[in-house]
């Protein structure tokens, strides 16, 4: 273990991960690729972290350790891009695009879009499985509806996120509990004032978004027929086709493990395969390639002459590069780990977090602002969900206390910027995925971000109530007596294992 790394050499990491960063997506590539600035930003930081005595064996670990925390993410980002392989294959991405078409007015339908992908991602506790499937169709829905992408994405995300907070399957829900010492349902009774409100606001918004969107004539009628025609001259679309989204839903929300539920969700879609026909392999081989190859490269759509740019947008929504399509995102996620291995380890994660700390003053409206900005803080830096709740809530948990809050306000507070802003991030593990599964990234010309409604508001209503006071529910006397009883009895046990 070195020693502890001083605060001007902690935010020059900081400054020289932003710079780092800044010139891989926006300078040096149109792609954005944030892949070697990450490794870059990792190596200062080991470099930063050596001079202050930490052994490279010791980051190492931290990385690994790092690593470790997303392997579950990683196979699910894998098995995910099999299962839409398969989907696309099997005409079940299609097929729920039609119906989707079929039933689903223009007027309501960001509002819809937001309130499905809610009721999925509650039931199933996982906004990558809900994007990954439902956020998906509806992206074509909206497409043949005449909503740009972007704005979907949008809608699709703040219903996915909503779901991923207030489900008791999801992990983030929880984590936070656990972390911050508080109990589960009290957890998600204590979100229902700060998420509830947000979702409202972002139905509103929705609502006002689609009807001026319908008003001005965004839905050509005439596009909409040319779409559902491309769709059935490529697919054989049948009611049939949506029994494995159905069996994921389901699955996930008996609590049957995630994994396990989207392999299911593969297999369930290899029997439409001798359905479909007009696919090529997504490499674009001319021949009609095995299913084998078609899970792993995934398919593309043949464009006829002469199409409209809608149905050429519709036709790269229908592409899929099948497993190895996720490569892109897993190394993502992997390099992001590097770099949040090596920050979390060696304390300088720690150190800045501290020093926001004495900005709260003291108020609970600073510490609610301070433990927000921390949490995000955190997304940007470690790229990692997790560590964005486990990081301010084990740093701050003993302010809370001492500042007389039940442990509900701060799991609260974790989650309402921990988890809601992580896919803001594109080389955080959730932004990176949200980008890959709904083909729209996150900022610039395009960028869905703008338009998750519910992710920007649900922060702002929580640093609302810090200081205000509205449902930041205290201590009684008994309570923080037992909790200062418990700090010190975990303080002798430290005392009695350095001894031992």
């Amino acid at each position: 273990m070195g020693k502890k790394i001083p605060m001007w050499q902690c935010i020059l990491v900081m400054i020289v991960m932003i710079v780092l960063i800044f010139w891989g997506v926006m300078i040096d590539t149109e792609a954005g690729e944030a892949h070697v600035a990450l490794i870059l930003a990792g190596a200062f930081a080991a470099i930063i972290a050596m001079i202050n005595g930490y052994k490279w064996s010791f980051m190492e670990q931290g990385i690994l350790a790092a690593i470790n925390r997303t392997m579950q993410a990683i196979l699910i980002l894998a098995v995910v891009g099999l299962m839409l392989g398969s989907w696309m294959v099997g005409g079940v991405v299609p097929s729920m695009m039609y119906y989707g078409i079929k039933v689903i007015a223009p007027s309501i339908f960001l509002f819809t879009a937001c309130l499905l992908c809610s009721i999925v991602s509650l039931a199933t506790g996982s906004s990558w499985s809900t994007a990954g499937s439902m956020g998906v169709a509806l992206i074509g829905v909206g497409t043949a509806l005449g909503f740009p992408a972007y704005m979907t994405a949008g809608a699709v995300v703040s219903g996915a996120y909503f779901g991923d907070k207030m489900s008791p399957l999801s992990d983030t829900t929880n984590l936070a509990p656990a972390v911050s010492g508080a109990k589960l349902f009290d957890h998600i009774k204590h979100m229902v004032f700060t998420t509830g409100p947000s979702l409202i606001i972002a139905l509103i918004v929705y609502l006002v978004l689609g009807f001026s969107h319908s008003s001005s004539g965004g839905a050509d009628l005439s596009t909409i027929d040319e779409i559902l025609g491309f769709i059935t001259d490529n697919y054989k679309v049948s009611i049939l086709c949506l029994i494995p989204p159905v069996f994921v839903i389901v699955a996930v929300a008996l609590k049957l493990p995630a994994l396990p539920a989207l392999i299911g969700g593969v297999v369930l879609g290899l029997p439409f395969f001798p359905m479909q026909g007009n696919l090529i392999l997504g490499d674009g081989a001319a021949e009609i390639p095995g299913a084998a190859a078609m899970l792993n490269y995934g398919t593309s759509v043949e464009i006829p002459e002469g199409a409209s740019g809608v149905i050429e947008e519709l036709a790269s929504l229908l592409s899929t590069e099948g497993m190895q399509g996720m490569m892109w995102t897993i190394s993502l996620i992997m390099c992001a780990m590097v770099f949040g291995g090596i920050v979390d380890c060696t304390g300088i994660m720690g150190t800045i977090a501290d020093a926001l700390l004495k900005l709260a003053r003291g108020t609970r409206g600073g510490l609610v602002t301070i433990t927000v900005f921390s949490c995000i803080l955190v997304n940007a830096l470690c790229s990692d969900q997790y560590l964005s709740i486990i990081l301010p809530g084990r740093m701050y948990k003993e302010a809370w206390e001492d500042r007389r809050l039940q442990p509900k306000n701060l799991s609260r507070c974790l989650e309402d910027s921990g988890t809601i802003t992580s896919n803001f991030i594109p080389w955080n593990t959730c932004g990176a995925t949200m980008s890959s599964f709904l083909k729209c990234p996150q900022w610039g010309s395009g960028g869905y971000a703008p338009f998750a409604i519910l992710n920007w508001c649900n922060p702002l209503v929580s640093i609302f109530y810090g200081f205000t006071g509205i449902t930041m529910k205290e201590m009684t006397e008994e309570e923080y007596q037992k909790i200062l009883e418990e700090r010190e009895a975990e303080k002798e046990a430290a005392l009695k294992a350095m001894e031992a």
